[in-house]
């Protein structure tokens, strides 16, 4: 039998179990105004609720939620399909001398047209080389790449996780053509390994393989891959995870812990080496997981003058030749798939994935 108690009633019911030394379990509060009210409720300083929340509850939800129903997966279909179909408009509409904001703006109304909402704020830039940029402040210019990182959320709150790089003119550069198709081969090559029993953190290793090498091939990268990307040498390039649980948020149970949603007693999450500390899932995958597979190459100047200035994995990086790509910027490409239980498939509809797919687009665009 349920009970059901006006919130008015809260505060005495937990008082009752609190003056009997019972413990009551909680998971670890997000917001503000409710780390208040379980700080009062729970008698508790607020800077403890973190370290006294349940554990097994925690667990318990992660396990609930990780495994994602009919229902749920429909949503998230539909999530990834108009987040496609805005991508596929701010292709068609960028051009030469429109203003970062513009295009933002034009994002945001369209997820709001949805009757949903943006699933987080809206990642579009040319300076693709700053992870996470929410600054719209830049005018588009011939010659540079638009990183567009953005996604719907429905009117149920599932997410939609897209990003599409594209050139500003109708073409990409020879040099900007080397890069994307090196991403978009860790990319797909990631996206093939997805199965049920697989370690996500050995997809991830997989994926900054391939990177390094189509990196070495341009000659940007040297020495043995393995061992490169076993120092982390290719973190140089690219600097975070290819990929995320999703769900009812963008980052599915983010503030759950990502030990726990991520990665298990088992795997522990490598907490220390650069590039690897970024990656928030790595552990094995199972049928019904939703999640994103995302690599990049993002080329940093201040990075490249940190690393040189040490000698840092001299020889795994040929700084000479890095030099000539200071100002590239960044790429990334990313879909959201469903592991199924024979391997995966990417939710939603395609979009515009190859250099000669978004040139086809970017011809007509003005």
């Amino acid at each position: 039998m349920t009970k059901v108690l006006p919130l008015a009633q809260l505060d005495a019911y937990l008082k009752q179990y609190l003056d009997k030394k019972r413990q009551v379990h909680f998971l670890p509060p997000y917001r503000s105004e409710n780390k208040i009210k379980l700080a009062n409720w729970l008698n508790l300083p607020i800077h403890l609720l973190k370290e006294k929340a349940s554990l097994s509850f925690i667990k318990a939800v992660v396990a609930q939620r990780s495994i994602k129903s009919v229902e749920e997966i429909e949503e998230l279909d539909r999530a990834a399909s108009i987040s496609a179909d805005i991508h596929l408009m701010v292709m068609q509409q960028a051009k030469p001398g429109m203003y970062e904001r513009e295009l933002a703006a034009k994002i945001q109304g369209a997820a709001l047209a949805s009757g949903g909402n943006l699933a987080y704020p809206v990642i579009l830039t040319v300076r693709g080389e700053i992870l996470h940029n929410h600054y719209h402040g830049n005018q588009l210019k011939d010659g540079q790449l638009v990183l567009n990182d953005s996604g719907v959320e429905t009117a149920l709150g599932y997410a939609g996780d897209l990003t599409r790089t594209f050139p500003v003119g109708k073409k990409f550069s020879a040099e900007q053509k080397d890069v994307y198709d090196i991403v978009l081969n860790a990319y797909t090559h990631g996206k093939n390994l997805l199965a049920p029993g697989v370690r996500y953190l050995d997809v991830h290793l997989a994926s900054c393989k391939m990177l390094a090498q189509g990196l070495k091939d341009i000659g940007l990268m040297k020495g043995n891959i393995d061992d490169a990307v076993q120092a982390g040498a290719h973190a140089m390039f690219f600097q975070c995870g290819t990929g995320h649980m999703m769900g009812l948020d963008v980052h599915d149970m983010e503030d759950l812990g990502e030990q726990y949603v991520g990665y298990t007693d088992e795997l522990i999450k490598n907490t220390t080496q650069f590039g690897l500390k970024s990656l928030r899932l790595g552990k094995a995958l199972e049928a019904g997981y939703v999640l994103t597979v995302e690599p990049g190459v993002y080329i940093i100047p201040e990075l490249i003058d940190r690393w040189k200035a040490a000698n840092q994995f001299a020889e795994f990086i040929n700084y000479d030749k890095l030099e000539q790509f200071r100002n590239f910027s960044g790429i990334r490409v990313e879909d959201d798939f469903l592991v199924t239980e024979t391997g995966s498939r990417m939710l939603g509809k395609h979009l515009a994935l190859t250099t000669d797919e978004i040139e086809s687009i970017r011809s007509e665009a003005y």
